[in-house]
């Protein structure tokens, strides 16, 4: 039993980080990802024995999660961002935290096995980005489903309707009718122009001291005219240079601490915020993820969710300094 338990973790374990990532597109929500993933593990484990090399491990893996993402959205087939709720508010008027199902940031820490095929890198890490997993959960669960064993892991429009219990022509319509509703939903993004990496850099540190400092001239120039600020779980969110500025205005207090803590999410940089308490600790406070046009910060996905920081390598608390 023990050499056994070796080979499957041996055979198994190498597709982990791929798999994580795969639910997360599927279920936009990192917590139900990994536990989709221990699930597919244990089913796996027990199903070992039968297990003849049909096929090859990775896509047996791959077929029981996908069934386990799919029981699982027969109850809750959606993750929101705040701009998916409702029009744009204002800063004097924030609505509270809301209890909805709301998507999570993915952290690049966990994207940590490379699917076999070199050149399907780049399509994983670019379909990670938050802007089309947000708009993924506008698909029904099979044709999301569909969309990315097909376009993200390649797989022959065959197997995946041999998955999906269906015809390759169902397939194919259903693939169709899916890439129809991203380019609706999710355009934007295309046309985002990202800058070099040292101009990243720079924009990055300029905004970190300014966000620390509140130093308002300094972030004024670094958002783009039409720029985006979401927090979920607050459903309020905000859209043009002037109210985000104003949102700063209100939310930065001058006279309260704050640190930045670099991350990478989603494929895109951000920041770790902390807010000094009356004691002098820094608290966790948010997790800020950006997207660039040109060289100023088109939007910023402001998740105020501090539970999550430990899944970014990150403590709750920073000591005083």
């Amino acid at each position: 039993m023990m050499a056994t338990s070796d080979e499957f973790e041996r055979r198994t374990e190498p597709h982990r980080g791929e798999l994580v990532s795969f639910c997360y597109r599927m279920l936009g929500s990192l917590h139900d990802a990994e536990d989709t993933v221990q699930e597919t593990y244990l089913r796996a484990w027990r199903g070992y024995a039968q297990f003849e090399d049909r096929s090859s491990i990775r896509t047996w893996l791959f077929r029981i999660a996908t069934n386990q993402c799919l029981n699982l959205l027969q109850h809750s087939s959606r993750r929101l961002i705040p701009s998916a709720v409702g029009a744009p508010g204002d800063p004097s008027e924030i609505a509270p935290s809301a209890e909805l199902p709301w998507l999570e940031p993915f952290p690049d820490l966990m994207f940590n096995s490379a699917p076999p095929d070199p050149s399907l890198v780049v399509v994983e890490r670019q379909t990670l980005r938050l802007a089309l997993v947000a708009a993924l959960q506008h698909l029904p669960p099979r044709q999301r489903a569909a969309l990315l064993l097909r376009d993200v892991l390649a797989w022959p429009a065959a197997d995946v309707a041999q998955l999906l219990d269906t015809s390759t022509a169902a397939i194919n319509s259903a693939l169709q009718r899916a890439r129809a509703v991203l380019a609706q939903v999710a355009p934007e993004e295309q046309d985002l122009f990202e800058p070099t990496e040292p101009v990243q850099r720079k924009i990055l540190d300029q905004y970190a001291h300014a966000f620390e400092q509140a130093d308002f001239a300094v972030l004024e120039e670094l958002l783009a005219d039409q720029v985006r600020w979401e927090m979920p779980p607050i459903p309020t969110w905000f859209d043009n240079h002037d109210t985000v500025l104003g949102l700063l205005r209100a939310k930065l207090d001058p006279n309260q601490g704050r640190r930045l803590v670099p991350i990478s999410a989603n494929g895109q940089p951000g920041f770790a915020t902390y807010h000094q308490a009356p004691t002098g600790e820094f608290h966790a406070h948010a997790l800020q993820v950006f997207t660039f046009d040109h060289h100023q910060i088109a939007s910023v996905m402001d998740f105020h969710t501090p539970a999550m920081f430990p899944s970014f390598g990150l403590p709750l608390t920073l000591p005083i300094l």
